[in-house]
């Protein structure tokens, strides 16, 4: 009898938790869709998904509903950032710590910077290159053994001998050795499917390619092109095969078109992009991900002494001041804008001071804002699932106090953030 009465209570129990329902009371909303603000409605969320949407003020008529009051905040949908680095931080011994850290004080590093991100409001991003602890991390997430956004991956980015992602760049003779495919680097058609063959099998969830030489590199040449068409060709191709997509780093002109002619779906930085390569992203639909903030704080950074090693500096003083303008003249002749910024380059948290300057470049604050959920979640495969504040959609929900499209600042001070249903921050 004791055994029937447990098995009622547990059985009540869980049906009690299933159809426990939270409704939002959003005194202003962000329909990513249709690029308009409404106001009063009322977002229902059941379990991990927005049930329905109601025009006015819903109050739910039994005991176990839960009700949010945002009637004096502007509610939006999660926001999505196509480029972190949950593994590191900006820091003048960041050189250092790649003698002196081991996996698992990055692992304990990044869960605070994914905790950081998600109460900024970002809900998704894509963390562009680490050593693996980034899969474990985003496992990790998704277990829900600790908090933070949802992570698309590309576990160890991909350079060529001495490019921007060699993991050996700066070491001596003794320390260099060879690394190869399985390390994330290549110098073949041959090593460039290994290699992506080896980040589907280590977890990545899409693939990052250093398409040209890079600003924070222990290298002297920030732009030079470092793969060959052939490579990156053999690289996407297999990405493709395997349901991937592939990012690349590029600051110079010829390796932007390289990688756009190989079947690369987004640019990172694009600081030196030239008309002809902005008509060529047109078509074939790729899109720059600028990361202007990235680009101004490293050439912040670089006036520092002793910050960077000395072999960055002038790099970092030439490129990082670039990213604005380029990022501006992109937008006006048509390139399609994924919102990413390069967290890590500068500190978790400040994602949102990106949409600051995209606004200042000449994009309007709605097309930032869409850029970041609508644009983003297609390039993810994504776009019935996140990105909007829609019937079905995941409970990505975010607010602030002002209305974003009169004052882009007000995102960087987040209010309020749901993800999949639950609460991080109000």
């Amino acid at each position: 009898m004791k055994k029937i009465v447990a098995s009622i209570i547990l059985i009540l129990s869980v049906t009690f938790v299933s159809a426990q329902k939270t409704y939002i009371l959003c005194g202003k909303l962000v329909d990513t869709k249709s690029g308009k603000i409404e106001k009063k409605k009322t977002i229902l969320v059941e379990g991990n998904k927005i049930i329905k949407i109601y025009n006015g003020y819903i109050q739910p008529k039994d005991r176990t509903s839960k009700v949010i009051n945002l009637k004096d905040k502007v509610v939006m949908p999660g926001l999505i950032d196509m480029h972190v680095h949950f593994e590191m931080e900006t820091s003048p011994a960041r050189y250092i710590e790649r003698f002196t850290e081991n996996d698992a004080d990055k692992a304990y590093n990044s869960v605070n910077y994914a905790n950081v991100t998600l109460r900024a409001g970002f809900t998704t991003v894509r963390d562009l290159g680490g050593s693996g602890v980034n899969v474990s991390l985003r496992n990790a997430i998704n277990a829900g053994k600790i908090v933070g956004p949802r992570i698309f991956t590309s576990e160890k980015s991909l350079a060529t001998t001495g490019g921007h992602a060699d993991p050996t760049n700066g070491m001596s003779k003794k320390l260099m050795g060879n690394p190869g495919p399985k390390e994330g680097v290549v110098n073949s058609v041959e090593d460039a499917r290994k290699a992506v063959r080896q980040r589907y099998k280590n977890g990545a969830d899409m693939i990052k390619i250093t398409a040209t030489g890079g600003v924070l590199s222990v290298a002297k040449n920030g732009q030079n092109p470092q793969f060959t068409l052939d490579e990156i060709k053999a690289i996407c191709e297999t990405a493709k095969d395997y349901g991937m997509h592939v990012a690349a780093h590029a600051h110079g002109d010829e390796g932007m078109q390289r990688a756009v002619l190989g079947g690369v779906k987004t640019i990172e930085h694009g600081t030196l992009m030239s008309l002809e390569t902005m008509k060529l992203m047109v078509k074939h639909d790729a899109y720059l991900v600028p990361t202007i903030t990235a680009g101004k704080e490293v050439s912040e950074k670089a006036r520092i002494k002793g910050y960077y090693p000395a072999i960055i500096v002038p790099k970092a003083l030439n490129i990082g001041p670039k990213i604005q303008g380029t990022f501006g003249k992109a937008y006006r002749n048509g390139v399609g804008i994924a919102f990413g910024t390069d967290a890590g380059v500068f500190k978790h948290g400040s994602n949102a001071k990106e949409f600051g300057y995209m606004v200042e470049a000449g994009m309007p604050a709605m097309e930032a804002i869409q850029s970041a959920t609508i644009t983003n979640a297609k390039i993810l495969k994504m776009e019935t699932e996140i990105g909007q504040i829609q019937k079905g959609f995941f409970a990505d929900i975010i607010a602030v106090n002002d209305d974003p499209t009169k004052n882009i600042k007000t995102i960087e001070n987040v209010v309020f953030v749901m993800k999949e249903g639950k609460v991080y921050k109000k």
